[in-house]
């Protein structure tokens, strides 16, 4: 197992597995998830890298700092997170990071904000804005409704009332969103031992509200262009995902500039837990390449 520890960094106290020796290489989750989601990518890579997988703030035992609804949770505090976590464990080289879903909107704006600090990235089913209007496409809004749920004041309470209200409200996306609506049973019950922790529900639910501006504005079409990401990309997309499209790939070279990607074929939206030796593959195969070109 991992080394579990915990650091301060940015304000606040961060939780992160660790294991392994070489490059660095951070793994960061998305929601409803923590950093336990990458154990099993975690034992295939620490062969290779020095593999840190933090939970971001608000999600499993990182600190929740702001106490209840809020808006405070913006990819450029988890972004800050990172570059503070990298500090805190003197990590001066540059990283590769490994991101999904939340994590991928904080390594694509660690990409903007840090990016002497970043040797590539590795995305799964990977938001960004060229996805624009068709988050809610007539046969999409249905799959997004949680979206704005997570954002109402009283979602956590309602959630959190017992362990069969979490188990329901969380077993539901970890089903519904992978292409095998089983994979997630034998660790079900350890995904609600996590959010029924003090504040973890609000936490996640938190990132929802801090984000909610901004996804409208993608929505509507009205946010403002953004230079592409320099740094090297591999995005490695479910092809099976409900919620982020495989097909929205069509224009992921807007925002990156060096970009590889392809169809992770039968995988939906957990590709790094519905198939971990597959996708520890794909990264050191990444990751090493990089190295070798440098």
């Amino acid at each position: 197992m991992p080394k579990s520890d915990y650091v301060h960094a940015n304000g606040i106290r961060i939780h992160y597995l660790r294991e392994g020796s070489g490059p660095p290489l951070v793994l960061l989750h998305g929601w409803p998830e923590f950093c336990g989601v990458w154990e099993q990518c975690i034992a295939l890579l620490a062969p290779h890298f020095d593999v840190i997988a933090p939970d971001l703030r608000g999600f499993g035992d990182t600190d929740k700092p702001y106490g209840g609804p809020s808006t405070a949770m913006t990819p450029d505090v988890l972004a800050d997170d990172l570059a503070g976590l990298l500090d805190a464990l003197s990590i001066s080289e540059r990283v590769g990071v490994v991101a999904h879903d939340v994590g991928a909107y904080a390594a694509q704006t660690f990409a903007r904000n840090h990016a002497e600090r970043l040797a590539g990235l590795f995305l799964f089913n990977c938001p960004h804005p060229g996805i624009g209007r068709r988050w809610i496409e007539a046969d999409h809004v249905p799959e997004i409704w949680y979206q704005t749920f997570n954002c109402l004041p009283w979602t956590a309470q309602m959630v959190g009332s017992s362990r069969d209200a979490c188990r329901l409200y969380i077993g539901h996306f970890l089903r519904h969103w992978a292409a095998d609506d089983h994979v997630f049973d034998k660790d079900l019950e350890r995904f609600v031992d996590n959010f029924m922790k003090p504040g973890n529900l609000q936490g996640g639910f938190n990132w929802y509200s801090s984000i909610r501006e901004a996804r409208r504005a993608q929505m509507k079409g009205e946010t403002a262009p953004l230079a592409p990401i320099a740094a090297p990309t591999r995005v490695f997309w479910g092809e099976r995902d409900p919620v982020l499209k495989a097909e929205w790939m069509d224009n992921l070279s807007e925002t990156f500039a060096n970009l590889q990607a392809d169809v992770a074929p039968g995988l939906g939206h957990f590709v790094h837990y519905e198939d971990p030796a597959r996708t520890a593959g794909e990264i050191t195969r990444f990751f090493t390449g990089l190295r070798a070109r440098a």
